[in-house]
């Protein structure tokens, strides 16, 4: 146990329980993985940049992991041992941005979630009361206002949710399994929280239960086997390629509680009543700001433009998984007669 930040617990697989597991990678190896993700980004940093602006770059909310396990049953990839979640939760709910940081990541992220409010009206979707869990400081909000799209959202953390409100956007504070309400919803989307929740069992299962008959789901989660796939090439000639495509994801040190594979996305969503429509390969939102030199920008934008030209779908650092909320024949009557 860390002390002073959170208590760990050994467990099964968050998605099958499986207590099959193997080692992928131990406390030595992701150290070695951070410290090169501090040498990458300080090339391509303005020296000297002030520590609030190295948030969700090079500073996370949760220490590295201890270890890193794949399942045998359903290949995700986890920490174990794990943070406690109810102590992860205070960990978010009480780490926010600097103001001044906040305002530039507000733009930053609401020009990458146009791009997201376009994927969510290409599946055909009928929307006129959505939910966004983790809305952050309201990127996604701002982005489905300005498309037309009515999404309200909702987040651990009172400072973004504070600051989403003072720009007149529909966040409020709490968690998943806050939200109430009589009629049910027509999409929930986790764009950038989802692999860091609890128990994404309990939080797909209560999606399910917030979502009406035919409606939509989304996850944004990061991919488990890109991880495994390229931390192997840390080693050897393709050692540069591995570490510009990982440390521009955000996935040395792998600061996630864990990573999801099509494997156990399917066995997640399925057995959480939902029917995947679409799968989509991206990469990391864009983190380069007015720290970044001019040179570590261009790095940036290329390597990201030709991930999304050759990754694609499971292939990719970072997947969008698109969903149907299904239901039983006398559900989608009761819902079709009201």
């Amino acid at each position: 146990m860390r002390p002073g930040r959170s208590s760990y617990y050994i467990g099964g697989c968050p998605v099958c329980d499986s207590r099959e597991a193997t080692l992928t990678a131990d406390e030595e190896s992701i150290k070695r993985e951070v410290e090169r993700s501090w040498e990458f980004h300080a090339r391509r940093l303005r020296q000297p940049t002030p520590p609030r602006f190295l948030a969700d770059r090079l500073i996370f909310s949760q220490d590295p992991p201890l270890r890193l396990v794949t399942c045998s049953r359903c290949t995700h990839l986890y920490r174990n041992p794990r943070e406690d979640g109810s102590a992860l939760e205070r960990t978010y709910a009480e780490s926010a941005p600097d103001p001044a940081v906040m305002d530039g990541l507000l733009q930053t992220q609401r020009a990458a979630f146009r791009v997201r409010v376009d994927r969510v009206r290409k599946t055909g979707a009928t929307i006129e009361r959505g939910l966004e869990v983790g809305s952050y400081i309201g990127g996604f909000l701002l982005a489905a206002r300005e498309s037309g799209l009515n999404f309200e959202g909702i987040d651990v953390n009172p400072d973004v949710t504070r600051f989403a409100r003072e720009r007149n956007l529909p966040a409020r504070t709490g968690t998943l399994g806050d939200v109430r309400g009589s009629e049910p919803y027509d999409a929930v989307v986790i764009w950038n929280t989802f692999e860091q929740l609890p128990d994404v069992r309990l939080a797909a299962a209560a999606a399910r239960d917030l979502i009406r008959v035919g409606g939509l789901f989304v996850i944004r989660v990061p991919n488990g086997d890109f991880y495994r796939k390229w931390r192997q090439r840390l080693s050897g000639p393709l050692a540069p390629v591995a570490t510009r495509l990982l440390a521009h994801n955000n996935l040395l040190g792998f600061p996630y509680r864990q990573g999801f594979t099509e494997t156990s996305v399917r066995r997640l969503l399925e057995s959480s009543g939902f029917r995947i429509h679409d799968i989509i390969g991206d990469t990391l939102f864009p983190v380069s700001d007015s720290w970044t030199t001019l040179s570590g920008r261009l790095d940036e934008r290329i390597t990201k433009l030709a991930e999304r030209a050759i990754h694609r779908r499971w292939h990719s650092p970072w997947v969008e998984v698109y969903a149907w909320a299904g239901g039983s024949g006398a559900e989608r009557g009761a819902q079709t007669a009201g």
